[in-house]
């Protein structure tokens, strides 16, 4: 059985050291400021995961919704505050969102599963 998590890390990396091995330094840079951008600052990082995960779901992009959801596991977010930043997304980017969030519970699930092992 294949691991969607798994999966999506593993491509992340292996295409984003492929990116950056043969990147201008403007890619790096840019690269290098959306790491600093989800540090603790003023906001915590929680905080600047779920706002990057409503972006990403209002700008339906399916990889950030994954890095978010993934980041926001990592900082022990609840399901339900998970959902209700999603809930958000959706009524901010409208109905268009729906498949987005179908395939983000199901991935939040797929974490969800992975730590219970």
């Amino acid at each position: 059985m294949t691991n969607p998590i798994s999966e999506f890390n593993d491509y992340r990396s292996r295409m984003n050291e492929r990116l950056l091995d043969g990147g201008s330094t403007m890619l790096k840079r840019i690269f290098s400021l959306d790491k600093q951008a989800y540090q603790e600052g003023e906001l915590n990082v929680a905080t600047k995961e779920l706002l990057g995960l409503v972006a990403s779901a209002v700008l339906r992009c399916d990889d950030c919704i994954k890095y978010h959801l993934e980041n926001c596991f990592k900082e022990k977010l609840s399901k339900t505050a998970v959902m209700e930043a999603l809930e958000i997304a959706t009524l901010v980017g409208g109905t268009i969102v729906i498949p987005h969030l179908r395939r983000a519970y199901e991935f939040w699930e797929a974490l969800e599963s992975n730590s219970k092992r």
